[in-house]
C-alpha cells in the first residue's frame, strides 16, 4: 500500500466575523496517499478552498490534526512552517502571480533563492529542468506580458515544482483560461502525475475534475462524496481530438 502523505483527522475551521461564527470546515477526516491525483469540488463556501489553505499551511485549523509527510504541522513553530511550505509544497493559483518585470526563468528560479547552499549553476539547472518538465523552456527569457495565458500558467507550474515538492496544490488553475488552454494545462498536470507527483486540484468545473483519479466533493464544510474515478479522461487524447485552431 502506498504511504499516507496527508493525514487529516477531525479538521475544523471556524472564522469569526464580528459576532458571527462561520464554520468553514466541520470535522473533516481525509487520507491522501503519495502519488494520487485528486480533484476537490464544491460550490462557493463549501469548504474546499479552506481545506486547500490548511493543507498548504497557509492557515491553521481551529481544531483537529494534520500530518504532512510524517510531520505534525500543528506542532512546529512558524519559522519551520515557512521552511516546510517552501520545501515540501508547491502552489499553483488561478491568477498566475508572476512578477511582471522578471523573465519566465527568473520567476521559476525565485523559490530557489531561499536555498542559500545552492550555487548559481545548481539553481539554473533546477529551474531549467522544471521548465523542461512543463515544456516552457523555450520561453525562458520572455517576460510575462510576452506570454499567453497558458504559457504563463506553465511558468507558474514550473515555479511550483522547482523545489521538487512532495505535494502540488492547484487552486482553480484553469479558471482564467479558455477551454483549449485548460485541456493543455490539464495535460501538463497529468504528465507530472505520471512522473510521480502527488496533486490536489480544486475546481468547480466537472469536466476538469474528470482528469483526476479521485474526486472529492464538499458541501457545507463536510465531505459529501469521495469516489475513485475508474477511467480518468486523457487530456492528451482530448487535445488530439480538437480541431486545429484555424478551423475553430
Amino acid at each position: 500500500m502506498a504511504d499516507i502523505l496527508v493525514k487529516i483527522e477531525h479538521l475544523t475551521k471556524v472564522y469569526t466575523m464580528g459576532d458571527v461564527e462561520v464554520h468553514a470546515l466541520r470535522g473533516v477526516d481525509l487520507d491522501i496517499k503519495a502519488g494520487e491525483f485528486i480533484a476537490i469540488m464544491g460550490a462557493s463556501g463549501s469548504g474546499k478552498t479552506t481545506l486547500m489553505n490548511l493543507i498548504g499551511c497557509l492557515d491553521k485549523p481551529t481544531a483537529g490534526s494534520y500530518v504532512l509527510d510524517g510531520i505534525n504541522v500543528h506542532d512546529i513553530p512558524e519559522q519551520e512552517l515557512a521552511h516546510l511550505r517552501n520545501q515540501k509544497i508547491g502552489y499553483v493559483f488561478q491568477s498566475f502571480y508572476l512578477l511582471p518585470r522578471t523573465t519566465a526563468y527568473e520567476n521559476v528560479e525565485l523559490p530557489l533563492l531561499y536555498r542559500t547552499k545552492l550555487t548559481h549553476h545548481e539553481r539554473k539547472e533546477l529551474a531549467l529542468k522544471a521548465m523542461r518538465n512543463v515544456s516552457i523552456e523555450d520561453r525562458a527569457h520572455h517576460f510575462p506580458n510576452q506570454l499567453s495565458g497558458g504559457q504563463q500558467q506553465r511558468v507558474a507550474i514550473a515555479r511550483a515544482i522547482v523545489n521538487e515538492p512532495v505535494i502540488l496544490l492547484a487552486d482553480e488553475p484553469t479558471g482564467n483560461l479558455d477551454s483549449r488552454t485548460s485541456v493543455e494545462v490539464m495535460a501538463v498536470f497529468q504528465e507530472l502525475h505520471r512522473r510521480g507527483i502527488t496533486i490536489i486540484l480544486v475546481t468547480h468545473e466537472n469536466e476538469i475534475s474528470q482528469y483526476a483519479q479521485r474526486i472529492i466533493s464538499f458541501r457545507d464544510g463536510r465531505i459529501r462524496s469521495d469516489i475513485v474515478n475508474p477511467k480518468p479522461r486523457s487530456a492528451a487524447e482530448d487535445l488530439m481530438a480538437l480541431p486545429p485552431l484555424d478551423e475553430e
